[in-house]
Protein backbone atom coordinates (compact mmCIF):
# COMPACT_ATOMS: atom_id res chain seq x y z
CA UNK A 1 0.00 0.00 0.00
CA UNK A 2 1.28 3.48 -0.86
CA UNK A 3 1.87 5.64 2.17
CA UNK A 4 0.18 9.01 2.58
CA UNK A 5 3.55 10.80 2.87
CA UNK A 6 4.79 9.34 -0.45
CA UNK A 7 1.60 10.32 -2.26
CA UNK A 8 1.65 13.87 -0.87
CA UNK A 9 5.35 14.27 -1.67
CA UNK A 10 4.82 13.09 -5.24
CA UNK A 11 1.90 15.46 -5.82
CA UNK A 12 3.78 18.46 -4.42
CA UNK A 13 7.06 17.79 -6.23
CA UNK A 14 7.72 20.74 -8.55
CA UNK A 15 9.71 18.69 -11.04
CA UNK A 16 6.87 16.19 -11.41
CA UNK A 17 4.39 18.99 -12.01
CA UNK A 18 6.61 20.52 -14.71
CA UNK A 19 6.98 17.15 -16.47
CA UNK A 20 3.23 16.58 -16.41
CA UNK A 21 2.57 20.12 -17.67
CA UNK A 22 5.05 19.66 -20.54
CA UNK A 23 3.47 16.31 -21.45
CA UNK A 24 0.01 17.89 -21.52
CA UNK A 25 1.21 20.87 -23.58
CA UNK A 26 2.89 18.49 -26.06
CA UNK A 27 -0.03 16.06 -26.30
CA UNK A 28 -3.08 18.32 -26.52
CA UNK A 29 -2.37 20.00 -29.89
CA UNK A 30 -1.45 16.68 -31.53
CA UNK A 31 -4.50 14.94 -30.07
CA UNK A 32 -6.79 17.78 -31.16
CA UNK A 33 -5.39 17.80 -34.71
CA UNK A 34 -5.57 13.99 -35.02
CA UNK A 35 -9.13 13.85 -33.69
CA UNK A 36 -10.19 16.67 -36.02
CA UNK A 37 -8.72 14.84 -39.03
CA UNK A 38 -10.33 11.54 -37.96
CA UNK A 39 -13.74 13.19 -37.61
CA UNK A 40 -13.34 15.05 -40.91
CA UNK A 41 -12.38 11.81 -42.71
CA UNK A 42 -15.20 9.82 -41.09
CA UNK A 43 -12.78 7.48 -39.27
CA UNK A 44 -14.95 6.80 -36.21
CA UNK A 45 -12.77 4.03 -34.79
CA UNK A 46 -9.60 6.09 -35.13
CA UNK A 47 -11.38 8.96 -33.36
CA UNK A 48 -12.31 6.73 -30.42
CA UNK A 49 -8.84 5.15 -30.20
CA UNK A 50 -7.10 8.54 -30.28
CA UNK A 51 -9.50 9.83 -27.62
CA UNK A 52 -9.03 6.88 -25.25
CA UNK A 53 -5.39 5.84 -25.73
CA UNK A 54 -2.67 8.15 -24.44
CA UNK A 55 0.71 7.49 -26.05
CA UNK A 56 2.22 10.97 -25.53
CA UNK A 57 1.16 11.87 -29.07
CA UNK A 58 2.92 8.99 -30.84
CA UNK A 59 -0.32 7.42 -32.08
CA UNK A 60 -1.71 10.87 -32.91
CA UNK A 61 1.33 11.77 -35.05
CA UNK A 62 1.23 8.40 -36.82
CA UNK A 63 -2.45 8.89 -37.67
CA UNK A 64 -1.91 12.45 -38.93
CA UNK A 65 1.01 11.67 -41.22
CA UNK A 66 0.41 8.05 -42.29
CA UNK A 67 -3.16 6.83 -41.76
CA UNK A 68 -5.31 9.91 -42.36
CA UNK A 69 -4.45 10.29 -46.05
CA UNK A 70 -7.39 9.39 -48.22
CA UNK A 71 -6.64 6.80 -50.86
CA UNK A 72 -6.03 8.49 -54.19
CA UNK A 73 -5.54 11.92 -52.64
CA UNK A 74 -1.88 12.06 -53.64
CA UNK A 75 -2.54 10.86 -57.18
CA UNK A 76 -5.30 13.41 -57.72
CA UNK A 77 -2.92 16.27 -56.91
CA UNK A 78 -0.45 15.17 -59.60
CA UNK A 79 -3.03 15.27 -62.42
Amino acid sequence: MVSQAFTTELLLDGQTQIIVLLAVLWTLPWKGWAMWKAAKNGHKWWFVVILVVNTLAVLDILYIFFFSEKKGAIGSQQA
